[in-house]
């Protein structure tokens, strides 16, 4: 194991010697405290804290990038892994990554620009501005207007929270189409879902209205604008929303990976719906927006804004933390600003603090790695952040593995689910994607460094596990709860599918089954958990029942542009790669008249 880890550890170093620049001995050494000083929002006594090549590999992380602000300058530059494993291409300060909804913050800028120069106005109806499509206003609405503001900071009440944008090769919407969900869009129309203006609610959709109002008012394609007016002012000469990238630009793209390791399918996706996830960039590029923002708010600079439209962009709007295409964190006295992002195959962050000049920006061509608060808390306590990291430290004991034995399961608390589960030998709770290693304060007490909470399994008068409690100091939070009857659960298919499917990760199809029966129960009908239930009943050698389900429904579409074919030709690819074994799926491939993908 050592000799294996040695092994990537040089590797990594060896890829991330490529196009480096040459810092001084200080800059050396805070690059080398940041790699070897990830934090946990809870620190363990006697654990070492994280180092940045162990912990790509904990999360399987092809490929990551990371830019670092400090007195209003970018202190260094450096890339990890591959930007192509395959092609054995490393990741370079040059590569281009393609993270997703950081784009809305840059996006904003442009917007803002508009509403400087007059030619915009916040607070009006949106239709005003929309000429080549009309948002189409029903009774969801309450004959409430939606404004540009609205749709900046997510107040508008629209549908569609993301995009899973499209294969290189296949047909790509226009605006309209995206936004009135026709084909060939593979998302639902963006409509209302409440009346504007109430509550904060995430949507890509109202920002990919934003995008169709430039174009309309500009007369501009939306790429060509934002470059000229917001980009390459800002020093983002590297950086473009072109969609997809300039055939001159693609030898600088990195490929995109999913979490388990596979490759994007032609390597990365196309988003037309460019303002909320098509900015291509490399970290180096974002911090002159960082650096620009902090100068504007601080009124020494307006390359795009006036500090008094920074300051208003940089203002809570109709919630705490939601501003206009960014998020605003309090930590103690100071504030910082924020944007995370994710498209298929690729994440990132960025930071900047409202005062003093600091900041990071982190990509990744891998999903949404759990990495990323590891790394901005190392570089935030090796900078001196005011306020930003403060962990608490917490002492574990060691547990008998016997008193452990009936803590595994599916557990729910509040608005989500998380497991117990022993994964690797390695006892851990499951939540969001991350497998977080437990530690334990007592038998039936243990947490997490990912999280503060502290929390205590509790038994009933009988024995059996019923749940655990949850408490961060003093603060009790509603206590988790242990399902053990799926029948009786009332939580909404994409819940009850995810649990599925992180049971079916496991190679645990039984016990998915009774979660996407009661879907079913509850959703007749539902595709998705019919595929899902075609799969398990595969593997658990029902061939029969599961090709019979794959052909009643292989002419349909799971949702708009995604076919039930390609849901299984997805499917399988994962399976596959995931240790089933792959003698039923070729039948079912052959029965159906399907072709396999490449490597299968």
């Amino acid at each position: 194991m050592k000799r294996h880890i040695y092994t990537i550890l040089l590797i990594l170093t060896t890829q991330s010697i490529f196009a480096q620049t040459k810092y001084s001995p200080e800059t050396l050494a805070e690059i080398k405290a940041v790699e070897n000083g990830l934090g946990w929002a809870v620190k363990v006594e006697g654990e070492p804290d994280g180092n940045i090549v162990e912990r790509m590999k904990h999360f399987n992380i092809k490929g990551l990038s990371i830019a670092v602000v400090h007195n209003y300058k970018v202190a260094w530059t450096k890339g990890y892994g591959w930007a192509d494993e395959a092609e054995k291409k490393p990741v370079t300060t040059e590569t281009l990554f393609e993270p997703g909804s950081i784009s809305k913050s840059l996006n904003a800028m442009g917007v803002l620009k508009l509403v400087q120069e007059r030619k915009l106005d916040l607070d009006k109806d949106i239709n005003t501005y929309l000429k080549s499509w009309k948002f189409p206003y029903d009774s969801a609405s309450h004959n409430k207007k939606i404004t540009i503001a609205q749709l900046l900071s997510h107040s508008a009440g629209l549908t569609v929270h993301g995009f899973p944008g499209y294969d290189r090769n296949a047909k790509i919407p226009t605006l309209p189409q995206v936004l009135d969900g026709l084909p060939p869009a593979n998302t639902p129309a963006v409509r209302s879902a409440f009346e504007p203006g109430t509550k904060y609610m995430y949507s890509g959709g109202g920002t990919t209205i934003t995008q169709l109002i430039v174009e309309d008012v500009t007369k501009q394609p939306y790429d060509e604008y934002m470059y000229n007016n917001v980009l390459k002012p800002l020093g983002m000469v590297h950086s473009s929303y072109k969609q997809p990238p300039a055939k001159d630009r693609l030898a600088l793209c990195a490929t995109g990976y999913h979490a388990d390791g596979t490759a994007v399918g032609n390597k990365f996706h196309v988003y037309p719906e460019q303002a909320a996830a098509g900015l291509w960039m490399t970290p180096t590029d974002l911090c002159q927006y960082i650096i620009e923002t902090q100068l504007s708010y601080e009124g020494k600079s307006e390359k795009v804004l006036s500090p008094e439209m920074t300051q208003l962009r940089l203002t809570p709007y109709n919630d705490e933390q939601a501003a206009l295409g960014v998020f605003i964190e309090k930590h103690g006295n100071a504030t910082y600003f924020q944007h995370s992002a994710g498209n298929e195959g690729f994440s990132g962050i960025y930071f900047g603090s409202l005062e003093g000049g600091d900041g990071v920006v982190i990509f990744a061509n891998t999903d949404g790695p759990g990495i990323y608060p590891e790394i901005v808390n190392s570089v935030a306590s090796v900078y001196k952040w005011k306020d930003f990291y403060t962990p608490v430290v917490k002492k574990a004991v060691a547990v008998q593995e016997s008193a452990l034995q009936d803590y595994p399961g599916i557990y729910l608390y509040e608005d989500n689910w998380g497991a117990i589960v022993k994964k690797d030998g390695v006892w851990s709770f499951y939540t969001e994607g991350i497998y977080a290693k437990m530690f334990f304060s007592s038998e039936k007490g243990f947490f997490n460094r990912e999280f503060l909470s502290d929390k205590q399994f509790v038994r009933d008068g009988k024995g059996l596990v019923t749940g655990f409690t949850r408490k961060v100091k003093d603060k009790e939070y509603p206590a988790a709860v242990k399902i053990t009857n799926p029948d009786t659960l009332h939580l909404d298919r994409e819940k009850l599918n995810t649990i599925a499917w992180f049971l079916m990760e496991n190679k645990r199809s039984a016990e998915a089954l009774p979660y996407l029966k009661r879907a079913l129960e509850l959703y007749p009908g539902d595709l998705m958990s019919l595929g899902n239930t075609a799969h398990c009943k595969l593997f658990e050698g029902k061939y029969t029942e599961a090709i019979a389900i794959y052909k009643a429904h292989l002419k349909e579409n799971i949702v708009p542009g995604f076919t039930w074919k390609e849901m299984i030709t997805e499917d399988f690819k994962f399976f596959k790669n995931h240790g089933y074994d792959k003698t039923d799926m070729n039948k079912v491939f052959t029965e159906l008249g399907l072709s396999r993908p490449a490597g299968f």
